[in-house]
């Protein structure tokens, strides 16, 4: 399975397609790890969440698929100018993996939130999981994904190098503004 955060943009879809192809084989061929989709840094990003990788690993492209050895969360202007000289990639948070290996790693990192939504699950009635999603939502504390599980746990995450897709995280307002600026619009003016 894949998650597609909602607010990011990928300027080349085409690419896009291949890389994530490229990762389903990667977590067809590595069962045990989730696929991180790092990008190819333009700039030292202060607000994006990076990922440092370590030794390449077999698979659907050695050359661009590495072990995870560390996350680094939005970083001062400094520490993102050296992140991007030694080589780490911006998480873009897209992620490919076997749905068994996501709730493994959910599972080791958050175990109360795992067995409360298992029970929930357990006791649900056919047809009646939404309303019993809503009553057990309220007591579940907050839970921040990249901190709590994934940065407590790289050993159990492969990162895909990821060039030229023209990613931009769409989060704050004036990264729209600038995507939308950059776009090529045909010229709407009527022909004389």
């Amino acid at each position: 399975m894949a998650f597609f955060p909602s607010d990011h943009y990928f300027e080349d879809d085409e690419a896009l397609a291949e890389n994530i192809e490229m990762a389903f084989a990667q977590a067809e061929t590595d069962r045990e790890r989730v696929v991180l989709l790092g990008i190819a840094p333009e700039a030292p990003e202060e607000s994006y969440g990076w990922i440092e990788p370590g030794e390449p690993i077999g698979g659907a492209d050695s050359s661009r698929v590495f072990e995870v050895r560390q996350f680094w969360e939005k970083s001062s202007q400094k520490i993102a100018s050296r992140l991007m000289r030694r080589g780490c990639l911006w998480n873009s948070f897209v992620m490919v993996g076997r749905v068994r290996t996501f709730l493994s790693i959910v599972h080791k990192a958050l175990p109360a939130l795992f067995s409360a939504l298992e029970s929930m699950r357990a006791t649900a009635f056919p047809g009646l999981e939404d309303e019993a999603l809503v009553d057990l939502y309220p007591s579940i504390p907050a839970t921040n994904f990249s901190h709590q599980v994934l940065s407590v746990q790289p050993s159990a995450l492969a990162v895909l190098r990821a060039d030229t897709l023209g990613w931009n995280d769409l989060g704050e307002p004036q990264r729209v503004v600038s995507v939308l600026a950059a776009a090529t619009l045909p010229d709407l003016a009527p022909a004389c």
